[in-house]
């Protein structure tokens, strides 16, 4: 589906193009008025994964396996994918000074999961295993931009509001009882972007650009118990955590009105 995804909207950005260039030049650097518009490109990001067994209401783990435990679910994965849809702004104009707003909704394929199994120090012949997992699956910004506009080109700045769904994974098990804990969780999350790009004028009503945006998402969390059916019993507390980041280069085409 995904890659449907990405060769409709490359395909798009490709046929706009072209109709744009069939059309005659207009003045190259009037920038102002409404406009909509298609991206695609690629995105990666780090997803900084945490969790902490709560000491006080454990009854479950030796000392030594919490800290066993908390340093292997302290981690960085880094995931990637497609970053593609609709954007849609305003420009006001005054001299070579271009300002406006921009909104957009893009599908973001961020996705990444790993696993690590460690035995425990403990317990000689028995593991732990956490699978731990970042993913997202779309975003819309808010931006103001501003830039610069010059023999058909137009260089600007933005930054502002990014939205997106965040999903993370958090699954403890072992073999020493059969011990289980799931703290994965989902959440929409409210972060900042910003970025840069650069903008050809096709003619009066069509443009390319290419862009990069930094966006952070902040951080979600969960609290979740651990319970060991297998017959040495006890229950603990697990924090667990992830932050998310990522950056998205694409490529996109306006049109203008």
């Amino acid at each position: 589906m995904k890659r449907v995804f990405f060769a409709t909207a490359a395909a798009s950005v490709a046929l706009a193009a072209s109709a744009a260039m069939a059309q005659p030049a207009a003045p190259a650097d009037d920038w102002a008025g409404p406009y909509v518009g298609l991206n695609a490109g690629g995105a990666w990001g780090q997803a900084r994964m945490g969790n902490t067994i709560d000491p006080t209401t454990n009854t479950y783990f030796a000392g030594s396996s919490i800290t066993q435990i908390d340093a292997s679910g302290h981690r960085t994965l880094n995931p990637s994918g497609f970053d593609g849809g609709a954007q849609a702004g305003v420009n006001w104009q005054a001299g070579p000074w271009v300002y406006g707003f921009e909104a957009d909704i893009d599908a973001l394929s961020l996705n990444k999961s790993s696993a690590v199994t460690v035995g425990y120090t403990c317990c000689v012949g028995t593991t732990y295993t956490l699978n731990q997992g970042a993913k997202t699956d779309w975003m819309f910004t808010l931006r103001p931009r501003i830039g610069w506009a010059d023999s058909g080109w137009l260089v600007y700045a933005t930054g502002g509001l990014a939205v997106t769904d965040v999903h993370m994974t958090h699954v403890f098990t072992d073999t020493f009882d059969t011990a289980f804990e799931n703290g994965s969780t989902s959440s929409t999350r409210a972060g900042w972007t910003l970025g840069a790009g650069l903008e050809r004028k096709l003619n009066a009503n069509w443009s390319l650009r290419g862009e990069y945006l930094y966006a952070d998402f902040g951080s979600i969390s969960s609290t979740a118990t651990e319970n060991a059916p297998g017959g040495a019993g006890g229950t603990s507390t697990f924090h667990d955590t992830q932050r998310l980041n990522t950056n998205i280069v694409r490529i996109g085409v306006n049109r203008r009105f």
